[in-house]
C-alpha cells in the first residue's frame, strides 16, 4: 500500500471529479438499536449536505499508512472461502441497492462494535475510471480499467454543547437549543484495496482515528480480517521490552533505550541510502538487525538474550517495520543531549587551556614568560645589543615554536 495510491483517490473527492453514484446509512443508538436509515443518490443531495458527506468521505483515507491507515487481508477457511468477503464483494456489486445487503451489513458492525454511545454507519458506492499512465508519467491515455468500490465511515453522534445563542427572531440572548451533532469518523475502510493503482480484492484499507484504540474486534469479526497493530501500538509495546529487561536504574535505562533508537535510526536511513527506488521495501527489525543494534548501544549480554526473547515472543511472525518502531520524540531529546555533552566537552576543553596559561602568583610581577622543554633552556643566553638587552633563543631548522598560542 503507498501513499500515491491513497491520494489519487483523495483527490477526486472533490465536486468536479467526485463519482460517488449512492450513500446509505443508519443511526445507532447507544443501545444498539437502529434509529433511523437513510438511502440516497449522492447527485441528489443538497449542496451542503454533498460537501458534508464527502469531507466524511474524505477522513476515512486521511493520516499515516500503518498507523491510521491499515492494509488487512482476510483469512481463509478449508475451501478457501471468507464469507465476510464475499459479502463485501455483493454488497459492492449490489452499487447498494439491494436493502437485505446493506441490513446484513449493518447487523454486522452493530454486532461486533465495541462502543458506547450514538453512531452514524454510512457507506458510499464509487466506480472509478482509473487512467492509465504513459511510462513518462506524466501523459495521460484513455482509461483501461474501472475500479469499483464501497467506503465506510463510522461518526460519533453527540449532543451539541450547552451554552448561550441569540436568537435573531426574538432578538433574545438565551439558552440554546442543544441537537445531536454527526462528528468526524473514528473508524472505516475501503474495499476492495486501491493497491498499484488497481483493485485487490484480497484485501482491504482499515481507517482508524486512535492509533491506540483500533478495535480489533471490528477487524475480525464485522469484516473478517486478520486484526493488525498500529505502529503506535508496536513502538509502546517494543519500549516496553526493552525498559522492562533493562538495569533498574531509571536513567540509565532511558540512556541506552536513547542510544537503541538512535541506532535503529542510522539503519532506517542507511538502509534508505542503498536504494534510489522511493518505493523500496523498507527494512524489518529482524532477531538479527536487532541482536547487532543492541550490541552496539552498549546493551549487556545478559540483558540482549532476554530481550531478544520477548521480542520474538511479542511480535512472533509479524515482526513490525524498523521505521514504525522511531520515536521522534526520543531522538529530538537524544540529539539535544548530544550537543550539550559535545558543548560540555568543548567547555571543559576551554577550561584546561585557560589554566595552562593561567599565571602563578609569583609570575604576575614578570612581563615575559618563557615555557621551554627543558633540554632547549641551558641553550638560552641574555645579550645586550646596542645598549638594549635581548634574550637570545636559536631555532633549530626542525624546531616549532608558539608565542601566546600563535605559531
Amino acid at each position: 500500500m503507498k501513499r500515491k495510491d491513497i491520494l489519487e483517490l483523495k483527490r477526486r473527492f472533490k465536486k468536479d471529479q467526485c463519482t460517488f453514484t449512492r450513500v446509505c446509512g443508519c443511526f445507532v443508538n447507544s443501545e444498539k438499536k437502529i434509529i433511523l436509515e437513510l438511502r440516497e443518490t449522492f447527485l441528489n443531495l443538497d449542496e451542503d449536505d454533498y460537501f458534508k458527506y464527502l469531507e466524511i468521505a474524505k477522513k476515512v483515507l486521511s493520516g499515516t499508512i500503518d498507523n491510521n491507515i491499515l492494509e488487512l487481508g482476510f483469512p481463509k477457511n478449508s475451501e478457501g472461502i471468507n464469507n465476510k468477503q464475499l459479502s463485501l464483494i455483493q454488497l459492492k456489486k449490489s452499487k447498494l441497492k439491494n436493502d437485505d445487503l446493506l441490513d446484513d451489513f449493518y447487523k454486522s458492525i452493530i454486532d461486533s462494535y465495541d462502543y458506547t454511545g450514538n453512531y452514524l454507519i454510512l457507506i458510499f458506492h464509487d466506480a472509478y475510471d482509473v487512467i492509465t499512465k504513459t511510462t513518462d508519467n506524466l501523459k495521460l491515455d484513455e482509461s483501461d480499467e474501472v475500479f469499483e468500490y464501497v467506503i465506510c465511515a463510522i461518526c460519533p453522534v453527540s449532543l451539541s454543547s450547552p451554552g448561550l445563542s441569540y436568537y435573531e427572531e426574538e432578538n433574545k440572548i438565551k439558552s440554546r437549543i442543544r441537537d445531536w451533532i454527526v462528528e468526524a469518523p473514528i473508524n472505516g475502510f475501503l474495499y476492495p484495496a486501491f493497491i498499484d493503482r488497481g483493485a485487490d480484492s484480497n484485501s482491504l484499507m482499515y481507517y482508524t482515528k486512535n492509533t491506540r484504540d483500533i478495535h480489533p474486534e471490528l477487524m475480525e469479526n464485522a469484516l473478517g480480517c486478520f486484526s493488525k497493530e498500529t505502529s503506535a501500538i508496536q513502538k509502546d509495546k517494543f519500549q516496553s521490552i526493552i525498559m522492562d529487561s533493562l538495569s533498574a536504574d531509571e536513567e540509565e535505562a532511558n540512556k541506552l533505550y536513547m542510544e537503541i533508537q538512535e541506532n535503529i535510526n542510522d539503519m532506517v536511513e542507511e538502509h534508505k541510502s542503498m536504494s534510489d527506488d522511493i518505493d523500496t521495501e523498507p527494512i524489518k527489525l529482524t532477531k538479527i538487525n536487532l541482536q547487532n543494534i543492541l550490541l552496539e548501544s552498549g546493551v549487556p549480554k545478559d540483558n540482549t538474550t532476554k530481550i531478544e526473547d520477548f521480542y520474538i515472543e511479542n511480535f512472533n511472525d509479524n515482526l513490525p517495520l524498523a521505521e514504525n518502531l522511531l520515536d521522534e520524540k526520543i531522538l529530538k531529546v537524544n540529539e539535544q543531549r548530544k550537543k550539550e555533552r559535545n558543548l560540555e566537552k568543548q567547555v571543559d576543553f576551554l577550561k584546561n587551556k585557560l589554566e595552562q596559561f593561567d599565571l602563578k602568583d609569583d609570575d604576575k610581577d614578570y612581563d615575559i614568560i618563557l615555557h621551554v622543554k627543558p633540554e632547549k633552556a641551558q641553550e638560552i643566553k641574555s645579550q645586550i645589543i646596542d645598549g638594549q638587552e635581548y634574550i637570545i633563543i636559536p631555532i633549530n631548522k626542525n624546531e616549532k615554536t608558539t608565542i601566546n598560542e600563535l605559531k
